[in-house]
């Protein structure tokens, strides 16, 4: 696994999601909770149903809410939990070390190819 610095834990919004570009890919990171015990998620910054960037949405419930359309989708499996998206969305393995934020976006967790 190739991991690389994303960004620092503490500039992900709790209810926000935060745009990164780690490689060659834009990644939206989502925090589930808050403080030391909150998870950390990393999905491809698109949503699938339109290019519509998934970071500029709300977090809750271990969702992102696109805010064009209003699909959601899981920050664990990047599935859609409603229309008009159909297909999830590539997400990606997380580490946090020391208050940083690291992704490896060389592998997908959920088997999708990101776009």
């Amino acid at each position: 696994m190739a991991f690389e610095r994303a960004c620092a834990l503490a500039d992900v919004p709790a209810d926000e999601a935060l745009a990164v570009v780690v490689g060659e890919y834009s990644l939206a990171v989502a925090r589930d909770g808050d403080g030391p015990d909150a998870e950390v998620f990393a999905l491809q910054d698109q949503c699938s149903h339109a290019a519509v960037s998934l970071s500029e949405g709300e977090v809750a419930d271990c969702t992102v809410e696109c805010w064009l359309h209003g699909s959601r989708f899981d920050l664990r499996t990047g599935k859609p939990s409603g229309l008009p998206a159909t297909e999830p969305v590539a997400t990606f393995p997380v580490e946090v070390r020391d208050g940083d934020i690291f992704i490896d976006t060389t592998t997908t967790l959920n088997g999708v190819t990101p776009a």
